[in-house]
Formats: structure tokens, sequence, C-alpha cells
């Protein structure tokens, strides 16, 4: 794979992105040969992942390469071009389904061991384990994150505005954190020097003075910087407590945190929330049941079902607390139920833009209270709230665009992915040792409490400045978002100032409560702005100012400037979309938008005209911008019924639109008259071919597998236009 020939590699993925694939691909591939650019496949599906970890139970015929892991590598070298769309993170149950649909076509492949006694079950759950979760994104994120929206979708959110929620200056929401003994305020930080460098290990010492390790081989490299931090669970229950006393009639109760990606913390937070919450029904009940709160309130509810008196004791319980922020009200469906109904990055830019508004019990929106526990980043959300109740909403129409230069490469900073978050089993004290002895960091820790540490390399903080401050010049405007009273970001901003005095450049630093207003300020004056931040505000923002400015975050561009210099598109951040296959499967419509896919191609394009000098690249690229804005604009883009536009009639849409931007630019002749005659067919078809795309509309259709369907059925389904596909090829 190192010596790559392939221009572009296009991923192989899963559900409604890969369906969209079999009609959209074969357009680009066209296109791309015309000008003498090639394109190949790798396959880092669920399916093809798990295929990969077996070659000893299959025949010849049906091995295949670990195309996830040749990827790995290949993104390490300078030519890199990818265009990496939305992959299934496995849980349990996608993976034995899966396993399952495998097993049924004849693939020799094991069952998944849930619990592995012999050697070789083990074997096998180790093969299964490395492809569940997210085991795609750290492999292929080899650089820092680039986000930002693309020309053609912000001028057509500005052309037409989204509905958001009027703001009073009298709104009652607020965002409610910690008053202190939480992640920030406990934080300590260092940056390892060489003679610290090498081995390290996490040990707690009980009070009794025996030690146990809760995670040995760690290495750090010279330049790392390395925190360590905790939040008192006392404390936290002490201050969910003052919470929700201190509630005003009429607003709702609300905790909005990250249970999917802070997989060890977060669960734990929001088990305190229902604890707090329902503290009197568990005084009275809690000895006699199997409950873990951490699963929330639905978990409760099924273990009680059928028990009259602990049914009315909840009811009770919760009657007399304030209302409830809702997730469905309908099916009385509260924040507390499931701890990863509400995630932060989505729900707290959905209560901004409504105006400071939630949902209640009773159907109708309220004011909440936005409990977020932890400072280290809830004065975004704070400050976001409060700037809205002085100047009003925004005015879409004429506020600049926001982008975000993350920090990410090499895991930096993964406070959720990733080893090193510990619950306390009892008092004492939790350090970090290095191998020659030296304690690095060290915290008494109380029963309950919850530690954590992460890291961020030299090398990826460097190359994240030198992103920052070429988006900088490209821009005008950016803010490095970094709170020098913090123990981690006054590790980076050592870093941060030298670089920026060496490259001769005024960018400010600053904490994240002033970065929010400074950047509110200058977008409403109609500037664009550069976010210029650590990974978990990376994730934060590219939605937050998205979905205020764009209605959603799924049409961003994502573009991941790999370390040795290649470039990887991410294809918008929505996920691959379960129900768009079910609806097709149903009734042979995919609502699927490849908006993220145009975004991708023209930016990869663009990209492989100067990487490998290929000028005609560049050419493609500027059309597919003309085609994407066009398609916008002329309302092209798949919409969710029957007989209304799909997926397969927008990939009509760009193609035409794309080959007669090509047959309209002067910078290459050669492309022009190539894609002329081709624009004129496409045009001169547009009946034929509409009719002949929506003719199987309505009807269920098979495409003979669902995490591993059968190729030649899913082009039957996603190609069915013999007109399209004559001129296309």
């Amino acid at each position: 794979m190192a010596q790559e020939t392939a221009d572009i590699i296009y991923t192989i993925v899963d559900e409604a992105p890969e369906l969209a694939r079999g009609s959209l691909l074969p357009i680009i591939t066209s296109f791309s040969n015309a000008a003498g650019i090639s394109v190949e496949t790798r396959d880092i599906s669920l399916a093809g992942r798990i295929l990969s970890q077996f070659p000893d139970y299959l025949t010849d015929a049906q091995k295949i390469s670990d195309d996830l892991s040749a990827l790995g590598d290949y993104v390490k070298t300078p030519e890199a071009n990818v265009i990496k769309l939305p992959n299934i993170s496995a849980s349990v149950p996608q993976l034995e389904a899966a396993v399952a649909e495998l097993q049924s076509q004849g693939y020799g492949i094991p069952d998944y061991p849930a619990d592995p006694k012999t050697a070789e079950e083990k074997a096998v759950r180790a093969k299964y384990d490395a492809v569940k979760g997210s085991a795609v994104n750290p492999v292929l994120r080899e650089g820092n994150s680039d986000r930002r929206s693309a020309k053609a979708v912000k001028e057509y959110a500005k052309a037409n505005p989204h509905r958001m929620g009027d703001w009073s200056k009298d709104s009652k929401t607020t965002v409610a954190s910690m008053p202190g003994d939480d992640f920030f305020a406990n934080e300590k930080a260092a940056t390892i020097t060489a003679a610290q460098a090498g081995g390290a290990k996490i040990v707690f010492r009980g009070k009794d003075g025996g030690e146990t390790v809760l995670k040995d081989g760690l290495t750090y490299e010279e330049g790392t910087v390395v925190d360590a931090t905790y939040l008192s669970a006392k404390s936290l229950r002490a201050y969910i407590r003052k919470e929700i006393e201190s509630m005003e009639p009429g607003v709702l109760f609300s905790v909005h945190l990250k249970a999917t990606m802070m997989k060890v913390s977060d669960p734990i937070l929001f088990g305190h929330f229902v604890a707090v919450y329902i503290e009197d029904f568990l005084a009275k009940h809690g000895d006699k049941l199997d409950f873990n709160p951490n699963g929330g309130l639905g978990a409760l509810e099924r273990l009680i079902k059928g028990n009259a008196e602990m049914e009315a004791d909840l009811k009770a319980a919760l009657a007399a607390r304030p209302p409830l922020y809702m997730v469905d009200s309908d099916r009385g469906i509260t924040n507390l139920h499931v701890p990863s109904d509400v995630i932060i990055d989505a729900s707290m830019p959905a209560v901004i833009k409504a105006g400071g508004k939630g949902w209640g019990p009773d159907g109708k929106e309220a004011d909440t209270k936005c409990c977020i526990p932890d400072n280290c980043y809830a004065p975004v959300y704070d400050e976001t709230i409060e700037y809205f109740k002085e100047t009003g909403k925004l005015d879409v129409t004429t506020c600049g665009a926001v982008s975000n230069v993350g920090l990410m490469a090499q895991k930096a900073e993964e406070y959720g992915s990733h080893p090193t978050t510990f619950e306390a089993e009892a008092d004492g004290t939790i350090s970090i040792v290095l191998e020659g002895g030296e304690v690095l960091h060290s915290h008494e820790v109380e029963k309950g409490d919850i530690w954590r540490s992460a890291t961020a390399k030299k090398a990826p903080i460097l190359d994240w400045i030198q992103l920052g401050i070429e988006r900088f010049d490209a821009t005008g405007l950016a803010a490095f978002w970094l709170d020098g009273t913090r123990a981690h970001d006054a590790e980076l901003i050592k870093y941060v100032k030298p670089a920026l005095e060496a490259a001769g450049k005024d960018i400010p630093i600053m904490a994240p409560r002033a970065a929010t207003r400074y950047t509110f300020e200058k977008m409403r004056e109609g500037h664009d702005v550069v976010t210029i931040t650590g990974n978990v505000l990376r994730d934060y923002l590219t939605d937050l100012f998205p979905i205020l400015e764009l209605g959603t975050s799924a049409k961003m561009l994502s573009i991941v400037k790999l370390m040795q210099g290649g470039g990887m598109f991410e294809t918008g951040a929505g996920g691959s979309a379960p129900k768009h296959v079910q609806q097709l499967q149903e009734e042979n419509h995919l609502r699927w938008d490849s908006l993220g896919e145009f975004c991708a191609l023209g930016e990869s394009y663009k990209f492989l005209a100067t990487s490998r000098d290929k000028p005609k690249a560049a050419v493609l690229g500027a059309a597919v911008e003309v085609a994407t804005q066009k398609l916008l604009l002329e309302g092209k883009s798949p919409e969710r019924k029957v007989g209304q536009n799909d997926n397969r009639s927008s990939h009509y849409w760009f193609a035409r639109y794309w080959a007669e931007a090509l047959a309209a630019q002067d910078d290459d002749a050669g492309l022009k008259a190539h894609f002329a005659p081709i624009a004129e067919k496409l045009a001169a078809g547009e009946q034929a071919i509409l009719s002949e795309l929506q003719a199987g509309e309505g009807k269920p259709v098979d495409m003979g597998g669902y995490y591993h369907a059968d190729p030649a059925k899913v082009a039957a389904v996603m190609r069915p236009s013999a007109t399209l596909n004559a001129i296309i090829g």
C-alpha cells in the first residue's frame, strides 16, 4: 500500500453512505478517468473488517486483505488522499448480527464468544474486540482536524435561513456548574523532559498502604503534555442537590454530558444525577433492588414493572421534583432515562437554537436549567446563552462562518476513548509513576471520585499550531481557545506563544468564555472566524456553530491534514443512517444526502492538484463546487417521501450540473470538449432518466444482505437507469 498508485482512495463503508456509493462512485470514476485521475476503493466496512480478521477460517476465494491496517500505513505517506465516508462503530448486537449474516452467506467464521473460556475462544474474542466500537477513526486520524462549511452550503444557508427561536432578555435558561472540586479545579499538568521520557504506570495506594496498578505499560515521549485530575463525587452530589433545590417554578431541570465518547466518566456522572434526583425513592427501596443508577430511570422502570407499590413511589418521587427536560414527552422519556439520549454537543446547541427552550413533560417548550458539572468547557455554553440574552438571536442571513482547527492527531487529549480514567474504589491516592520512580502527578481521592489522565504529544501540538496559523492567514480572524489558569492549557500555551512569535503572527489566546464572546461578536459583524481548540472543544464547537449557522452539523467539510503531508476528507458528521436503509428496503426510496461526499470530493481534487501536480484535478474540483451550489439552489437534494427526489436522482442532477460546469469552463480545453456532449446528453435524457430512476419506487427491494450485500443486487437497485448508465459508463 505504501507504493499506492491510485490518486484517490474512496472507502467502502456501511448502511446508507455505502448504498449511495453504488450510485455516486461510478460517476466520480468516469469523470476522474477523463482527467487521467485514478480512483480505487478500500474496504473499511464492518463485514470487511470482520472477514479480514479470520483468513484461516475462509476459502482462498473468500479471503480479503486487511484494508484498514493498510490504510493506517497509507495515511502516514505524503501522497495519501482518502475520501472517508461514515462507517459503523459496532456495538455487540451489531457485531453479532453481522457475524450471523456472514455465516448464513457461507463464510465459516466463528461465533462471537460472549464469555470466552478456552485459549482459542479468547483469541477469537480478541480479534472481534479489535473490530468493535470506534475501531476506524483512531487508525486513520493521523493528523489534526480542519472543519468548515463549504462555500456553497454557507451561501445556501444565508439565502434560505433555517428557523431560530427568539431569545428574551428575561429568559430563565442558565448553565449551572460545580463551584469547585471538579476536573478543572483539580487538574495538574507537566511537559515530559528528556530525563522523564520512557515508561510509566498509574498506581492506586489505599489508606492501608496496599498498592494496585491501575494501568501499566504507558510510554511518554519527550515534549508530551501529560495531565491528571479528578472530580469529587461528594462535591458533585452536593452540587446536584443544591441545583435541584434552587429551581425556579416553571423551569425544566436538565443535565448535559457525553456518555458515548466519555465512556468511563460520564455514565458515572449521569448515575449521580439519577441517584440524587430520586434519592427519596432509593432511600426506601434501594436496598431491595439490584439497580445501578448509571443505567438511568429507564432501567429502573423495567426493574420494578408490575410492583404497584414501587411504581407508585417512583411516580411520587418524580412528582416531588422539578419537571425534567424531555427526550420524548409523548412517550414519557426524560433526560434521565438513558445515559446516551442527551449528548451535550447536540443537546446544548438545540436548546440555544430554540431560544433557550427545552421540551417539558407537558409537551410544551419551557426555559431550562442546564447542568454541566465540569468547568473545563461549560463556560462556552454559559457565555453563549448570556450573549444571546443580551443581543437576541443570530441573523443567519448575514453572520460570518465559524471554522475549527482541532488538536486530535495521535490520540491527543482523548478524555474518553482511552484506558486512563478510573473510579476510585476506596479512599487513597492515585499517582502517575515514571519508570525511574518519580511521581509525576498525585491526587488524594475518596471512594467514588473519578480520576482521569490524558496526553498530547509534541509533534501533533506543533502541527496543530501551524495549521491554525495557515487557516488564520486564509481567513483573517482566529483565536486559540486556551485558559492560562487551567493546568493543561498552561502547558500548551508554552508551545503556542513561541511558535506565534517565530511566525510573526498576532493571534489572541483566550480562555473559552472570552473566546466564545469574541467569536460571536465577530461573526455577528459578518466576519469569518477560526476557532483553534483542543480535542473536546473541536467536538463541541463543530456542532455548536454549524447548528446555529446552517441548522445542522452534518453538512460540514471535515479535512484531516495528515502529519506526513497527505489529506483525508471526511464526509459529514451524521453517522451511517440505518433508518434510511430501512426505508430503501421497504419502499425503494433512499433519502441519504450526498452533500458531504460532494464537498469532500471537491477538496480531494483541489488537494490532488497541488500534491501530485495534476492541474486537471483543480478544474474538476472547481466544477464540483459550481455543481454543488447549483444543486442546492435548484432544490434537487433528496427528500423524505416516495415520489420526491431521492439520493439517486440527486446524483443525476449533480452529474449533469458537474458536466455543464466543465463544458462551460475555459481553463482546460480538453475537458471542455470531452464534457460538452456528455452535458448535452444528460440534459436531453432528463425525462427518461428520472422516470427510470423512479420506476421502482414504492416497492420493497432485496439487496442480498444488510452488512454484506450482494454487489450485483445493490447495483441493480442503485443504478436503475439504463439511459444514465449508458452516458456515464
